[in-house]
């Protein structure tokens, strides 16, 4: 009796640790879920922030730069939390493939989002250090072209994903659900200390806020 019940334990131990694994792939993906969606809702109020000194750039300069280089940690945390998922549903991870891609179109807006993003805040970082000249004058041009271009694409981005963000960002800052996956400590300060490099950044460089634009 003893031997003939080993198979049958065997089976259910293997199965056992065969739930254990999804379970942490699971909780794996929801981690990488709410780490992109609580800096994703941070970014969106940094943006609507920076989108009010576009309307007035000039005398709204030094906050325009100041909120920009605030923003920029919290976009590379975003561009890393994102692209992660992409590498792991793209490299066959059980859990990323089980989760499913984005809809055909965000798929496809996502990579576009990045690269007018990076060329964005390349460009106004570079307006910062450079002084009259044409080369100044192309980057400024290239920075106003690409804020065209970003803020259609941007557009579509945030209404494919706002529901999503607006459901899933709050889950590790409530007792309940906070629980339901480990590393909430660790996803707030990550997002934490990439506001307070921002910071740093801004008040290193706001004082050069009077060059943007060759002054």
């Amino acid at each position: 009796m003893t031997f003939s019940g080993a198979p049958e334990q065997r089976g259910a131990t293997r199965a056992h640790a065969a739930r254990g694994a999804l379970d942490r792939g699971a909780r794996g993906v929801e981690g990488n879920t709410r780490l992109t969606a609580m800096t994703a809702a941070v970014l969106l109020v940094l943006l609507a922030a920076e989108g009010v000194t576009v309307l007035q750039i000039r005398p709204l300069l030094t906050p325009h730069v100041f909120i920009g280089m605030l923003l920029v940690p919290p976009v590379v945390l975003k561009i890393l939390s994102t692209g992660y998922r992409f590498v792991r549903y793209y490299s066959g991870a059980p859990a990323y493939r089980r989760k499913g891609p984005p809809q055909a179109l965000l798929r496809v807006l996502g990579p576009v989002v990045v690269v007018f993003t990076l060329v964005l805040f390349a460009s106004g970082i570079w307006l910062l250090f450079v002084g009259r000249g044409g080369l100044r004058d192309n980057l400024l041009l290239l920075h106003k072209a690409s804020f065209v271009l970003w803020f259609g694409a941007m557009a579509i981005h945030v209404l494919g994903h706002v529901l999503e963000t607006a459901r899933v960002a709050p889950r590790d800052f409530y007792g309940r659900t906070r629980r339901d996956v480990a590393g909430a400590g660790a996803r707030q300060w990550a997002l934490a200390a990439s506001l307070a490099v921002g910071v740093l950044l801004g008040l290193l460089l706001v004082g050069k806020a009077g060059t943007f634009f060759g002054a």
